[in-house]
């Protein structure tokens, strides 16, 4: 029996690796029909600004639109590819647990499709791995991607710049 998966949630930061991932994951709901839900997240690491001490609703409000401007162009992206059944989220708190655990048990996912890590080994010590964290603690399937469309290893968004640089 084939496995088809009906709520794929997908990790937006920003990062080639999450670009990546949701690649994969609009042709994964594509191939599983009509009804597949393909639901994109950012989290906005509230802890990021704990730090700054005169606090400023008006910075929080800047990365909300910059967040919800980008979800815009891959939910744009996802219907031309032929996808109906598409949403997205900006939410606020600890990345690792609201992709981990709070929200597949919201949205009833079925699968995290999250791109590999973009941090080197010193920042991986120090604040860990969003990727890691939901590899190991996630209650539901979490597919890794690592590789781009060709299934050819990943390049890091510093040497896909400079090959596409160096083509054109």
């Amino acid at each position: 029996m084939l496995q088809r998966y009906k709520n794929i949630l997908v990790p937006i930061d920003g990062s080639y690796e999450a670009e990546l991932a949701f690649k994969k994951a609009v042709e994964v709901a594509k191939r599983n029909g009509k009804e597949t839900k393909l639901q994109l997240v950012h989290v906005v690491d509230t802890r990021a600004f704990q730090n700054i001490s005169s606090f400023d609703t008006a910075m929080v409000e800047q990365v909300t639109e910059t967040a919800r401007k980008t979800m815009d162009g891959y939910v744009k992206e996802a219907k031309e590819a032929g996808l109906e059944n598409i949403s997205y989220s900006v939410e606020y708190g600890a990345p690792k647990v609201i992709i981990a655990k709070d929200l597949p048990k919201e949205l009833g996912t079925d699968l995290i499709m999250i791109g590999a890590t973009g941090l080197n080994a010193v920042e991986r010590l120090l604040i860990g791995s969003v990727t890691e964290y939901v590899t190991r603690t996630a209650d539901y399937d979490v597919l890794v991607v690592r590789t781009d469309l060709d299934n050819k290893p990943a390049l890091s968004k510093e040497q896909h710049v400079k090959t596409n640089n160096i083509l054109n």
